[in-house]
């Protein structure tokens, strides 16, 4: 397993070189949202589409 500092140095080879600080700030946010996304499935903390949809109800009643 590669530790942070070789995944952003990965990440950093494939940007172009003109990236600007926003443009690494967003894909290093991108890359850890996806990260925590398969944490949370391998973690069982996800929901089925029914679970999600009751859930809503309660914030979109008219």
């Amino acid at each position: 397993m590669q530790t942070a500092k070789q995944e952003v140095r990965e990440l950093l080879e494939t940007l172009p070189d003109d990236s600007t600080f926003e443009d690494i700030q967003y894909h290093l946010y991108v890359r850890q949202k996806v990260e925590q996304g398969i944490q949370d499935i391998n973690d069982g903390k996800t929901y089925f589409q029914d679970e999600v949809e009751k859930r809503m109800e309660r914030w979109v009643k008219k």
